[in-house]
């Protein structure tokens, strides 16, 4: 039988300004380790510390730009966009004029596994 998943569960996010997570699927809303599922409305302005996660993260921009710095450089995803950003690779994600956006973990965010750079 499908699992309905009524609402979503709003997580506290990383970064010098409150950015509102709400997790659909992921290890807190719905006890699911293998796949997240959420969706990010960031402020203009918005970092978050760099980090090295130990999962694949699939984002579909949906509004704004996001901007994605990595080892070789800096990528900016528009609207109607996507990217994928893969295991053990470092990046730093940042909204310089604001975004909302969907992103897909594989497997499951979880802070032990994201390894963010020490502040």
């Amino acid at each position: 039988m499908p699992t309905l998943i009524a609402k979503p569960t709003r997580i506290e996010a990383a970064g010098n300004k409150p950015k509102i997570i709400d997790e659909h699927i992921g290890r807190v809303n719905s006890a699911t380790a293998v796949v997240s599922v959420a969706h990010m409305t960031s402020p203009p302005g918005w970092v978050e510390p760099g980090q090295t996660p130990e999962f694949d993260e699939y984002t579909l921009v949906l509004k704004g730009t996001l901007r994605i710095s990595h080892r070789d450089g800096t990528l900016d995803v528009q609207a109607g966009q996507a990217v994928i950003a893969h295991s053990g690779e470092w990046i730093r994600y940042s909204t310089p004029d604001g975004a909302d956006y969907i992103a897909v973990c594989l497997p499951a965010f979880s802070p032990s596994t994201v390894h963010r750079d020490p502040a």
